[in-house]
Parts: C-alpha cells; sequence; structure tokens
C-alpha cells in the first residue's frame, strides 16, 4: 500500500497531509473480503459482493480532497458498504468529530461496522452505523460539515442532503459518470463544480 500512496502523491491526487496520513493508518485489506485481501493494493474497485465494490483508491483520494473533512467535523457518509471511507473520514475527524455511515444493505452495514470497529472508532462513538435509505440522509444528527457518497445519484442529489448541510458544508457525490462537489454557500444555493470521466456503482435505495 505504501508505493500505492507515494503513486498518488505523486500523480497529485493525494495532497493534504492528514488525509495521506489517514491512508497510512487504515489498510484498505481491513476491508475486504478473505477472498480479496492480496488484491488490497491495486489502483481498482473490487466487489465486497451484493454487487457493490470497495472504490479505487486514486478515487477515494479525489473524493476526500474534494471534501476537506477536518478535525471535529462531523459526516454522513452514504452508502459506507465495506466500511473504508468511514474509518479513513474516522481517523481524520478524531474523537472530537463524529461520522454517521448508512448503508441500505443489511449484511454490508454489519460488515463494514465490523471493518470500522478493527480500528475502535465504533466503540469509541467516533462512528456509527445506521441500516436506513441513504437518499434520506439521517436528519436525527443533521446538520452536518460535509457529506460524502460513493455510489452513483441519478441526475440530482436528494434534496435531503441539501437541507441537512450546513452553510459552508461541502458534498462530494458522483452523479453520471462525473463527481460533483456541492459547497453550500446560503440556504438554498450551492456552488457546483463538475469533475467528468469516473464509473460508479448505482446508489441503492431500497432496503434489504
Amino acid at each position: 500500500m505504501d508505493n500505492l500512496i507515494t503513486d498518488l502523491k505523486e500523480r497529485g491526487w493525494l495532497k493534504t497531509s492528514h488525509i495521506i496520513e489517514a491512508f497510512k493508518k487504515i489498510k484498505r485489506q481491513d476491508f475486504m473480503t478473505p477472498d480479496m485481501k492480496e488484491m488490497a493494493n491495486l489502483n481498482q474497485p473490487l466487489s465486497i459482493g451484493y454487487k457493490q465494490t470497495i472504490s479505487q483508491p486514486l478515487v477515494v483520494a479525489f473524493m476526500l480532497e474534494l471534501l476537506q473533512p477536518k478535525k471535529g467535523d462531523k459526516v454522513l457518509d452514504v452508502g459506507s458498504g465495506s466500511g473504508w471511507t468511514t474509518a479513513l473520514l474516522s481517523e481524520i475527524v478524531g474523537k472530537t468529530g463524529k461520522v454517521i455511515a448508512v448503508e441500505v444493505i443489511l449484511a454490508l452495514k454489519e460488515f463494514g461496522e465490523a471493518n470500522t470497529d478493527k480500528y475502535g472508532f465504533v466503540k469509541n462513538n467516533v462512528a456509527q452505523f445506521v441500516y436506513a435509505n441513504g437518499r434520506d440522509g439521517y436528519k436525527a444528527l443533521a446538520p452536518y460539515d460535509k457529506i460524502l457518497c460513493s455510489a452513483e445519484a441519478q441526475k440530482e442529489i436528494p434534496s435531503s442532503w441539501k437541507e441537512q448541510l450546513k452553510i459552508d458544508g461541502r458534498i462530494a457525490t458522483p452523479i453520471d459518470n462525473s463527481i460533483w462537489l456541492f459547497v453550500k454557500k446560503f440556504d438554498k444555493k450551492f456552488e457546483k463544480t463538475e469533475y467528468p470521466g469516473f464509473a460508479f456503482v448505482p446508489l441503492v435505495d431500497k432496503i434489504k
């Protein structure tokens, strides 16, 4: 993984020191099924079952750099899957922060929760996993400083995410083969930036 992290830094995908440190500490293989662990260092998405994937490291690095999470942030992680992004975010926000991981597939919610707690984040109440439809966000702990979604929404992001985001908050999410960054400027005004050329599994919105 060290070689992969070095490559991501040299190519400009990883830039921020605390995001780089999180990548070094949180091992991708800890979030993969036993038969896939030997492929953890590959810079590509890999299956975690249920037609879902653990995201490509390059894409995770890029989205975290767009999101700009920091210590003390409250972050909503939609489609938490294997728990890798949840653990990375938990390491970044630290004990004064909070990550709410929402997963609509029960088996993956349990898988991701167990993986993330290998680092003590669930036990220490930094990460909280919720079995729910991520399109609804998670109103109980809103508003959020940041929202990350690692699966593709269709055409437009859910209004619930916009409503549950703080002013100056940021959303990083895929829409139609692009990664989009939304920055909330006022109550209903967002600055939007598109980064095309990516591919993601679709956002599942039915409880399974």
